[in-house]
């Protein structure tokens, strides 16, 4: 054909096709290129985009099926009938071009350029990474150690109560996500979320998480991944300081020259301020310095915690397909009524445990985390109701103090030991205390609490009309082997950093850029990885 290269491709996307959980692979290929009018032998490479579980129950029935959206590659001058009227008909579509983290318009004086990433969370690494790729000198500060060395403090914490401030689940490489269960997931669409994807593949990730719907890591592979990103970025030319917590920017007309630690000052061109949403001293700092900060809403609330299998059944049924998915999930949600706020679950960790996720001494705040395999009986998850500046306040650091006092409310409850207070599902209902062993796989150990006291009442009007409806979509939801543990604090940062759309820089400082979780920019792993990456293009593409 004119106009067309020899060797050249193209790209055709197809989505929305369904196939059963036990199909074989070849068989699913089969079943795209029909859906798509491509002759199998006509192929050229193929790519899953996303595959999701469709678990819903049709006619009384339980039909377990995957649905499908895939990449099919062919010859640019391949021409079917049914090709054309599938594109006619919407279901095949060209395939977006692909995006990558070498960028093609690096501006000239960014090459060499002296750049401080604070932090080394998804954010933190990601806009390191992009940076050193296109000609940055990076240096990477983390307060918490590297990886190998985290298990250290975390150990002694739950053998002695003694925590260390500096270095626990939330501080430390790959931020609080090296322990929760790596969910990467999102609800965004970005061109930059594959080259991500395929960086964290490229470090020991499972190949799957590039397309998978509900894809996750585990905090065991976590562990792998993060040394072997470290090494690549190492090679790009990024210097790693760990145990060197950012104490003092300088600044002067209004641009930081240099970020200070413990051990001296490190001159820089470009600071990206990555804290995580637990760097509640980082904030005061950044304030001192001149940069806006301003109070935005969070979420609040507990973990529920299951037998895994009561999950297993409600969501897959038994049966091989069952068996085959392994350990199930949900997403919950419970819109608002009246004056009772909505309510949703949040970080759902299948096969996983509840841990004690703090960083200051005397408070108390829950989290979750689960290995790839699943392997735990129990099953738990966030329920949690939003709040903003009208019920906290609206000075910058008002949630962080409403935070704090929960915090400290549930700490004392435990009795002080960072035990947890709990309640089981029937009993929070009911308004009554829960009598008997209270067993759940948080190492702290549970204490029995009137969890309908201690939280917030907005929280509890939420729960209280949410965990009925619950019990309807996951039965047994909120019975007695439901068991509600408090508190939950940090699954949303309470500031946000305010910054110019287009350019990312923060209000009041022309060379900062605040990114990710912390800076009230992201919500997850993913999301905040991609925050990170956008950010360094921004700055990489722009001229001043």
């Amino acid at each position: 054909m004119p106009g067309v290269q020899q060797g050249a491709t193209r790209t055709w996307r197809v989505a929305g096709v369904e196939t059963g959980v036990l199909v074989a692979e070849h068989q699913r290929r089969e079943l795209l290129c029909v859906a798509a009018g491509i002759e199998p032998g006509a192929l050229r490479g193929l790519r899953m985009v996303k595959q999701s579980l469709d678990a819903r129950v049709r006619d009384g029935v339980r039909r377990l099926r995957f649905v499908l959206q895939a990449d099919l590659v062919v010859d640019a001058t391949y021409r079917s009938a049914a090709l054309s009227r599938a594109v006619k008909s919407g279901r095949v579509l060209e395939a977006p071009p692909r995006d990558s983290l070498e960028r093609g318009r690096v501006h000239s004086t960014r090459k060499g350029a002296r750049v401080a990433v604070l932090g080394s969370g998804p954010a933190g690494l990601f806009a390191a990474l992009v940076l050193a790729r296109n000609g940055a000198k990076v240096d990477l500060f983390e307060r918490g150690d590297p990886v190998e060395r985290r298990s250290q403090p975390l150990v002694r914490f739950q053998r002695t109560g003694a925590l260390d401030p500096e270095s626990n689940l939330l501080y430390g490489e790959g931020g609080a996500g090296t322990y929760s269960d790596g969910k990467i997931y999102t609800r965004v669409d970005d061109p930059l979320e594959v080259p991500i994807l395929e960086e964290l593949v490229a470090c020991g990730a499972p190949p799957e998480i590039v397309h998978d719907a509900r894809a996750h890591i585990g905090t065991d592979k976590l562990h792998r991944v993060l040394p072997a990103l470290r090494g690549r970025m190492q090679a790009l030319g990024v210097t790693f300081h760990f145990r060197a917590r950012i104490v003092d920017l300088v600044v002067a007309d209004a641009r930081v020259r240099a970020v200070r630690t413990a051990e001296g000052e490190h001159a820089c061109d470009l600071v990206v301020v990555a804290p995580g949403h637990s760097a509640r001293d980082t904030f005061e700092m950044l304030m001192a310095r001149g940069v806006v900060v301003e109070p935005k809403p969070f979420q609040l609330g507990v973990r529920i915690e299951h037998p895994q299998q009561l999950v297993d059944r409600a969501r897959h049924g038994i049966g091989p397909e069952a068996e085959a998915l392994g350990a199930a999930s949900y997403g919950l949600v419970s819109s608002a009524d009246g004056a009772v706020a909505s309510a949703h679950s949040f970080c759902m960790c299948p096969g996983g445990r509840i841990v004690a996720s703090v960083n200051e001494a005397g408070h108390l705040c829950t989290n979750g985390m689960s290995n790839s395999t699943h392997s735990s009986r129990w099953a738990n998850a966030a329920l949690v109701a939003t709040f903003g500046p009208e019920d906290f306040g609206h000075e910058p650091l008002a949630g962080i103090a409403f935070q704090r006092a929960i915090e400290r409310r549930f700490f004392e409850a435990g009795g002080s030991t960072y035990a947890a207070p709990a309640q089981r599902a029937a009993d929070f209902l009911a308004r009554r205390p829960s009598v008997g062993s209270l067993e759940c796989s948080y190492r702290f150990g549970a204490t029995p609490g009137r969890l309908d006291e201690l939280l917030p009442s907005r929280v509890v009007d939420a729960l209280s009309r949410a965990l009925p409806f619950w019990d309807r979509v996951v039965p047994g939801f909120a019975g007695l082997e439901g068991l509600l543990v408090g508190v939950e604090t940090r699954s949303a940062c309470p500031v946000r950093i305010p910054r110019d759309r287009a350019s990312f820089r923060a209000r009041g400082c022309a060379n900062l850029l605040p990114v990710g979780e912390g800076a009230g920019w992201a919500g997850g792993i993913m999301s905040a990885a991609l925050d990170g990456a956008r950010a360094a293009v921004a700055w990489l593409e722009s001229e001043d």
